[in-house]
């Protein structure tokens, strides 16, 4: 067997899987801004229909 081929192939391999990853992170690291803003306006709109509903009057 020569082992030394195998070697190449996974220096290859790990060198690409590396490269998919980097790219990936710095993908979502551009993405998080956006993620934040929809969360946060979602939440706001949540607080508005609440506070725009009418409640029920408890009977006492």
């Amino acid at each position: 067997m020569h082992y030394d081929t195998y070697l190449s192939q996974h220096h290859t391999r790990a060198a690409d899987l590396r490269a998919e990853a980097d790219a990936y992170r710095l993908a979502a690291q551009a993405r998080q801004p956006y993620a934040i803003r929809t969360r946060l306006g979602w939440t706001l709109v949540e607080v508005g229909l609440r506070l725009a509903a009418p409640r029920p009057v408890l009977a006492h």
